[in-house]
């Protein structure tokens, strides 16, 4: 495994970012469970946008410090927003909504890595990766209704990944649930023993990205979007552009081209 290279860090957020470019974005509260307030909100918006605007950057992976993922709104945060008028709550929560949406349309491939609780907005973060591993002893909860309030932002993300039927429960009820029931629903797509466990598979997934064109799967991340939930009659004109512009591409060429003369393309690469 390479090793990493700190690029940024801020008392809330690290990024780390290693010589084959894989981007470690790690939240770095965990005496308050990786609590969201303005400061993390901005910073991980920053790091989310800045991350998928690097060439060099192949992945990204999402994790924190401590016993906890994310415990959604910070206690201090929520007080503050109690005082708030109704259109300075709105701007709040369209800051929490942007740092979502970064996220999920970060054209890098994202991994969230959940060792411990993932409660309300961070559910949230774990549906907007593109793919979740979690710990066997990862426990998930969105529990906005308990509060009088309603996961409005997160909401998006967490139906896709979920689907409405689970959202009915899950939203309703504020129930916590475990690591397998989150990969039974589709919250999650691998639960692992532990934490050392979570560290490989998130490496095995790494070393799959690498050998992909970096290019390809930002196109692919970005059709996975057009397509999703639409009449596949409706995005035929736009399926069709899309991969005859991939096949006239330079790395499409050159994927072709290796594959032929029995080589690895140019971007393939393995961890040191």
């Amino acid at each position: 495994m390479s090793e990493p290279t700190v690029a940024d860090s801020s008392e809330y957020v690290e990024l780390e970012i290693t010589t084959d470019g894989i981007a470690y974005v790690t939240m770095n509260r965990p005496a308050v469970h990786n609590c969201f307030n303005e400061d993390v909100i901005a910073r991980l918006t920053e790091i989310f946008t800045d991350v998928g605007n690097q060439d060099g950057v192949r992945a990204m992976i999402l994790r924190a410090r401590g016993k906890s993922f994310s415990a959604g709104a910070d206690l201090e945060w929520m007080q503050r927003a109690a005082h708030f008028t109704e259109d300075q709550n709105e701007e709040d929560a369209r800051a929490l909504a942007s740092m979502m949406a970064a996220l999920d349309a970060c054209p890098k491939p994202t991994i969230a890595c959940v060792q411990g609780a993932a409660f309300g907005g961070g559910v949230g973060l774990v549906a907007a990766c593109d793919i979740a591993i979690a710990a066997e002893r990862a426990v998930f909860c969105l529990s906005e209704v308990r509060l009088g309030l309603l996961p409005a932002v997160i909401s998006p993300f967490v139906v896709n990944a979920i689907g409405p039927r689970a959202a009915r429960r899950y939203f309703l009820t504020a129930e916590r649930f475990d690591a397998q029931e989150a990969w039974r629903l589709g919250l999650v797509h691998k639960v692992v023993a532990d934490e050392a466990a979570l560290h490989e598979a998130c490496d095995a997934l790494v070393e799959q990205f690498l050998q992909a064109g970096p290019e390809a799967i930002a196109a692919t991340k970005e059709l996975i979007a057009e397509v999703a939930f639409v009449d596949p009659q409706d995005v035929r004109g736009y399926t069709a552009r899309a991969i005859a512009e991939r096949r006239v591409s330079e790395e499409g060429r050159e994927g072709v081209a290796a594959f032929l003369e029995k080589r690895k393309p140019s971007w393939s690469s393995e961890r040191g």
